[in-house]
């Protein structure tokens, strides 16, 4: 959890990107709040915002396509700090919500709406359309909390929730990374100059050959914290990292170092030049983490002669033309589309959240290189091909890896339901898949990656028809995060899964072993076709009483649980 200042006008510093005279300080309010609990990504935030002139009351929308709900936002910023939101303001959004509870009611509330913003949300979001099939909910979204009168009103009005100054800061997880100032550091440049390139008042960049010796002073190598906006950590022994180990340590290349070297990028808050000096304060690498960590690791083999090409680029770190720098710097190397989302917001505010929630156990690993300190790792990557599979159930997708990363990283981890339970709910199912997939009798299609994607989406379609397993996909941090439960919900889930290896095996055994599994698993209405006829057997099965249910099977784990427990207990009380 961290501290949130809602007070006015202290909470406008929360969002100054978001601020702009022809938009409302509530509006850019709303915005934050759809990033940052929404888990939105800012182009979608943004759509889902219509607060102006003749939005008849309506401040947002959005669909929440995992609760199946459409959720109508009213936001308010009070400027008074003990001021409080009681029935009236609630009763009158009351009457915004009347506005959605029929298709007619929508479409005239479009018609009379004329060109405001809240007449074009409805066309985009064809909301006329989808109200037939979701639930209306209405969310208050302000930085003060109910009274007495307000509460009252709540408990009468299921359909509407309540975002006050306690909600949000309970349970806000901050999208920014915990990275301390580094102390000042100086190079010695005697004999060797530095060349300078001004680009305003703010900007310029200063390259010059710099002591191997005293780069690997710089603060924060050893911890990784000068590499925190750095696109990856340090990649191991790699065949590049091998090669600049071994020029470390060939010393007779130590000058030769500048010819063959791409050099290193440092950003930093102020650099003070001097004829024989470079003083750097509040920096950071953007670019040669692998090259730096080196250097750290041959300490022992550096000379004076071991000298790097520096770019070292005066900028604030807050100014958005560090993220473009940190972007062009690594263009040129073999980064890949996961390494530029490592300071995504969405990848740092999930990475906060498990480390906050499940630090004991699982690292969120959403930078290569990055330390897991013996932690089980979950990769962002991972993560996101699980999410494909049994959220969008789109498992046929999953061998274009690198889409959720570009086009796809909005959808498949900007909602509301992606969070740090439900990454570590993906994990565990991936892990039980693991085991499960041995049984597969064709070897050749047991070891095909896309196959363990194939059965967590049959296991997504048996969960979600099952009244326990709807729960779970609503609230699966209650199932993972007690241990006892997540031991039963492993039962449960155990028990299914050898019931769809048995119908695969059947199904596979009928197509021989010559079947292009490879073209198959990509194929969309193969995939479809295939699962609902193994989830119609199992279903059957379920209703003659041949098998338990899903939701069966985990109580029965759960009562198992208990029984032991008691047992256990009497045994220590005899003793």
């Amino acid at each position: 959890m961290s501290a949130l200042d809602l007070s006015y006008p202290n909470i406008l510093d929360l969002f100054p990107e978001h601020l702009d005279p022809k938009r409302t300080e509530s509006a850019s309010f709303l915005i934050w709040y759809f990033e940052n609990y929404l888990r939105l990504d800012t182009i979608e935030a943004v759509d889902s915002v219509c607060d102006q002139k003749g939005d008849k009351g309506v401040d947002g929308i959005y669909i929440n396509e995992d609760a199946n709900t459409i959720e109508i936002y009213q936001s308010a910023i009070s400027q008074k700090k003990k001021s409080t939101v009681g029935d009236t303001a609630l009763k009158e959004f009351a009457g915004t919500l009347k506005q959605f509870e029929t298709a007619a009611a929508i479409q005239n509330l479009r018609d009379t709406a004329g060109k405001a913003d809240v007449a074009h949300l409805i066309d985009r979001l064809d909301l006329v359309n989808k109200i037939t099939t979701y639930d209306v909910v209405g969310v208050f979204v302000t930085n003060i909390d109910l009274d007495a009168n307000g509460k009252a009103y709540l408990k009468s009005h299921p359909g509407i929730r309540f975002f006050g100054a306690t909600k949000l800061s309970d349970t806000f997880i901050s999208a920014s990374r915990d990275t301390r100032i580094p102390k000042p550091l100086t190079f010695d440049i005697s004999g060797y100059e530095a060349s300078t390139y001004v680009v305003d008042r703010n900007h310029e960049a200063i390259i010059a050959p710099l002591k191997a010796t005293e780069l690997v002073k710089m603060d924060g190598i050893k911890n990784q914290a000068l590499f925190a906006f750095n696109v990856r950590g340090p990649l191991g022994r790699t065949q590049v990292n091998r090669d600049i180990a071994g020029s470390i340590r060939t010393k007779s290349r130590h000058k030769l170092f500048p010819l063959f070297h791409n050099g290193i990028t440092v950003i930093a808050d102020k650099i003070h030049v001097t004829k024989d000096r470079i003083k750097i304060e509040n920096y950071f690498v953007v670019n040669g983490c692998q090259s730096l960590s080196e250097l750290y690791n041959n300490g022992s083999d550096l000379t004076d002669d071991l000298r790097i090409l520096v770019k070292l680029i005066k900028m604030q770190s807050s100014s958005p033309l560090s993220e473009l720098v940190t972007t062009f710097s690594n263009n040129q190397n073999g980064a890949k589309a996961r390494d530029f989302k490592s300071n995504n917001p969405i990848q740092i505010r999930l990475q906060n959240e498990i480390r906050e929630k499940y630090g004991d156990e699982f690292h969120y690993e959403i930078k290569r290189g990055e330390e897991s300190k013996g932690l089980a790792t979950i990769t962002n990557e991972a993560a996101g091909l699980l999410l494909l599979a049994f959220d969008l159930k789109r498992p046929w997708a999953t061998h274009r890896k690198y889409q959720i990363f570009e086009d796809d990283h909005a959808e498949v981890f900007g909602r509301p339901a992606v969070d740090a339970d439900r990454i570590v709910l993906c994990h565990i199912l991936a892990t039980r898949i693991d085991a499960a997939i041995a049984k597969l009798q064709n070897t050749l299609f047991a070891k095909y990656a896309l196959t363990h994607f194939l059965l967590l989406y049959i296991c997504r379609m048996i969960i979600e028809a099952d009244e326990v397993g709807r729960d779970i996909l609503q609230r699966p941090g209650a199932y993972v995060e007690d241990k006892k439960q997540r031991q039963a919900l492993i039962s449960a889930v155990d028990k299914i899964l050898a019931d769809i290896v048995i119908d695969l095996n059947a199904e596979v055994a009928q197509l021989g072993d010559e079947f292009d599994y490879r073209g198959k698993l990509r194929d969309e209405v193969w995939v479809k076709d295939l699962a609902h006829r193994i989830v119609a057997e199992y279903t059957k099965l379920v209703a003659r009483n041949r098998i338990n249910s899903f939701g069966q099977d985990f109580k029965d784990a759960v009562s198992a649980s208990k029984k032991t427990l008691r047992r256990v207990m009497a045994r220590s009380h005899k003793r």
